[in-house]
């Protein structure tokens, strides 16, 4: 845990129970998910008890309490995506990256994980790289996709 970077982030909220999630938020972005102590810390800083701070740290798909890697990869397994082989590109990139899917590299640089759908069928089969969508991906490519990051 990066004690400094939870207390800048602390100092530029107010210390307020309201500000809590926007705290999260922006400790999940530097962090890549939220430890049990910085759940405590928070909770302590802003006055708000453990249990309400772990309820919303495990409502939202915004928070992990597992480490994720500073690029999530997002695989789409949804009808149309899984129809033009999602699962094959999945497969691609957890043998490329020796993880499995809901797992993180050791290094803390990616994490895999599959959703339903990402809403843009069109593209199948699709593959998020952090903020980056990535469409019609053939199982060549992903190879150069990863080496992008």
């Amino acid at each position: 845990m990066d004690a400094q970077a939870v207390e800048t982030i602390l100092q530029n909220h107010p210390k307020d129970p309201s500000s809590i999630i926007q705290v999260l938020l922006d400790i999940q972005n530097e962090l890549y998910y939220l430890p049990r102590e910085v759940l405590e810390h928070v909770s302590k800083s802003l006055n708000v008890p453990l249990s309400r701070t772990y309820s919303l740290a495990t409502f939202y798909k915004a928070f992990s309490l597992k480490p994720k890697g500073k690029y999530p990869i997002a695989v789409c397994t949804g009808t149309a995506c899984h129809v033009q082989g999602a699962v094959r590109i999945l497969e691609q990139i957890e043998r490329e990256l020796s993880i499995k899917e809901g797992e993180t590299t050791p290094d803390k640089k990616f994490s895999v994980e599959t959703v339903r759908c990402l809403g843009c069928c069109g593209l199948a089969p699709v593959v998020t790289v952090g903020k980056n969508l990535h469409g019609k991906v053939p199982m060549a490519k992903v190879s150069k996709i990863l080496k992008q990051y």
